[in-house]
C-alpha cells in the first residue's frame, strides 16, 4: 500500500534530496511525495490530496511557521501525525510541537537513515490508528441494527453452529432490477449514482416491508427479495406491483426516468448461510432452481413488466389479472416456459 507524505521546507535542495534518497520506493510505489514551500501552502496541498497521511514539517518558514501549521493540523486533520524537522537550537520549538501533538522529530542536517525509521514507525501508528477507527464505526454500525442480546448470542458456540444450519422451504423470490440505470453510472458523479440508487432502494424496501417480505441481497442496482409463510406469493406479486407503480410515479431525474422489471417465481427452495466460515463471511440466502428461474424472468421482463411462470400463473389467476407473453428459452431450460405479466 502506498503512502503519501507531505513535505514542508523552504529549503529548495530538500525536495531533491528526498526524491534522490527515496527513489526506489518511490518508484516501487511505496511512497508517494507532494511538496509545499511554508505551512499555508502545505494547508492547500492537504485539502487538494485528501490522502496525505503523514507530515515531515520544517518549524522556520515564512507566512506560516511549522508550530502554527500543526496547531491547525491538530484540530482539522488529527489522522495526520507530523513528524518535525528542525536544527539543534530549535529545542524550545521542539518542546512547544511536542506538547501540541506532534509524533516525532528529527533534526538538520538531516539523517536520511534516521528519517527514513522515524517515517516507518510514524507510518505504522497511522495504520494502527485507521485499523482502530474502522473497527469502532464497524461496531457502532452493528450496534444500530442488532439487539444487544443477539451480539452477545453471536459470541457464543450456539451461533457458530447455528451458521451452518439448512432447511428446506417453500417461499416466493422476486428479482426488481432498475432498468437500464448503468447509464448513469457512466454519465454522473459517484456521488450523484449512490444517492440515487439508494432512493429508489428505499422506495421499493418499504413495499417489501409493507407485504411482510426480506430483502435477501442488493445486487448492483437489483433487489432480491423473499417471501415466506402464507399466501407468500400473492404477497410477492403485491409487493411488486406496488413497487412498479410507485417507481412509474417518479420524477425524471438527471435525464432518467426510473422504470422496474420483475420477475417472480415461487416453490422450494433450500435456505442458509453460504460462504466461508472461516473468514466468518456467510450470506444467510436462498438458492437452487426456483430462485435461478426467477432471476432469468427479471432478465426477459420490459420495463414496467412483472414477469411469472405458469405454474405461478394457475396459483394466482382468480387474485391477479395476467396476459400470457407466450413461450420463451431461460437458459439451462430444455423446454421453453409459458410465461405471464401480472397487469393488476
Amino acid at each position: 500500500m502506498m503512502t503519501k507524505i507531505l513535505v514542508a521546507d523552504d529549503e529548495a535542495d530538500l525536495e531533491t534530496l528526498i526524491r534522490q534518497k527515496f527513489r526506489q520506493k518511490i518508484r516501487e510505489h511505496q511512497y508517494e511525495f507532494v511538496f509545499a514551500v511554508n505551512g499555508k501552502d502545505a494547508l492547500a496541498k492537504i485539502k487538494a490530496h485528501s490522502d496525505i497521511d503523514i507530515v515531515l514539517s520544517d518549524i522556520n518558514m515564512p507566512e506560516m511557521d511549522g508550530l502554527t501549521l500543526l496547531s491547525k493540523l491538530s484540530e482539522e486533520n488529527p489522522l495526520i501525525k507530523t513528524v518535525m524537522v528542525s536544527a539543534y537550537g530549535d529545542m524550545d520549538n521542539i518542546r512547544t510541537a511536542m506538547n501540541w501533538g506532534a509524533f516525532d522529530f528529527v533534526t538538520k542536517p538531516v539523517n536520511f537513515d534516521d528519517l527514513e525509521k522515524t517515517m516507518e514507525k510514524t507510518i505504522k501508528h497511522v495504520g494502527q490508528l485507521k485499523e482502530t477507527l474502522q473497527a469502532i464505526k464497524e461496531n457502532n454500525i452493528l450496534k444500530m441494527y442488532v439487539d444487544e442480546n443477539v451480539l452477545s448470542f453471536m459470541g457464543t458456540k450456539e451461533y457458530e453452529n447455528s451458521l451452518t444450519e439448512n432447511e428446506t422451504l417453500e417461499a416466493s423470490v422476486a428479482f426488481i432490477d432498475i432498468c437500464s440505470f448503468t447509464s448513469i453510472s457512466e454519465r454522473e458523479s459517484p456521488d450523484t449514482v449512490v444517492k440515487m440508487l439508494n432512493r429508489y432502494f428505499d422506495v421499493m424496501v418499504k413495499e417489501i416491508i409493507a407485504q411482510n417480505g426480506t430483502v435477501d441481497k442488493f445486487i448492483g442496482d437489483c433487489i432480491m427479495a423473499v417471501f415466506k409463510g402464507d399466501y407468500h406469493l400473492d404477497r410477492a406479486i403485491d409487493a411488486c406491483l406496488a413497487i412498479k407503480k410507485a417507481i412509474d410515479a417518479l420524477p425524471e431525474e438527471n435525464s432518467f426516468n426510473p422504470k422496474v422489471s420483475i420477475g417472480i417465481n415461487s416453490g422450494e427452495m433450500i435456505s442458509g448461510n453460504i460462504g466461508s466460515v472461516t473468514l466468518k463471511r456467510l450470506d444467510f440466502t436462498v438458492i437452487g432452481d426456483i430462485v435461478n428461474t426467477a432471476q432469468r424472468l427479471q432478465g426477459v421482463a420490459g420495463k414496467s413488466q412483472v414477469v411469472i411462470t405458469q405454474s405461478c400463473y394457475e396459483k394466482v389467476k382468480q387474485s391477479f389479472e395476467c396476459k400470457p407473453i407466450g413461450k420463451t428459452s431461460l437458459k439451462n431450460k430444455s423446454e421453453e416456459v409459458m410465461l405471464y405479466e401480472v397487469l393488476n
